[in-house]
């Protein structure tokens, strides 16, 4: 992904009619998994998520606010994952942690845990599969193994057919 100019622009622009943005998902992953993994389990470590004031905009997690390049908030990502993995070898699955925005259901352990991120983390990493296709077309597993067979025609000629096989059925 470009960070600077017109590719963080892109990174950074609402998607879909709720605002979520490439940039976003990757600012609110790092925040709650080291929320998560470093904070409710009395840890420490010198990643720190953006700040965000959820008093001003309670979905602040979800954007990436002027100033934060694409290159700052991966990065920033990269650095949380580092002290999440080094915070979670650190204790054992059984051991006891409080989520705060959990309320009276707060008290967890560290398997609760990253069972509920590993479930957060693989439904936003879905949503940004599809979020980056729709940004540069890249799509698939990887740059030169996308594991998708592309059809006969080729990609545009096979969602003109998809749109028109949806159109001809009707509504639901």
């Amino acid at each position: 992904m470009e960070g600077g100019g017109a590719g963080r622009a892109r990174a950074a622009a609402p998607r879909t009619p709720t605002g979520t943005s490439l940039l976003g998902l990757i600012k609110h992953c790092a925040g709650v998994e080291h929320g998560y993994v470093v904070e409710s389990f009395g840890r420490t470590s010198p990643a720190q998520p953006a700040a965000v004031d959820f008093e001003a905009d309670p979905n602040g997690d979800f954007r990436a606010a002027p100033g934060e390049s694409a290159e700052f908030l991966i990065a920033q990502y990269r650095a949380v994952g580092e002290a999440v993995e080094a915070a979670a070898a650190e204790m054992d699955l059984d051991t006891q942690g409080h989520v705060p925005w959990w309320g009276d259901r707060g008290d967890v352990t560290l398997g609760r845990v990253l069972v509920h991120l590993i479930a957060e983390v693989a439904r936003h990493a879905g949503q940004a599969d599809i979020l980056r296709e729709s940004i540069d077309g890249a799509a698939g597993l990887s740059q030169g193994n996308t594991n998708l067979w592309e059809p006969e025609g080729g990609w545009t000629a096979y969602t003109a057919r998809l749109r028109a096989e949806a159109e001809e059925a009707g509504p639901a």
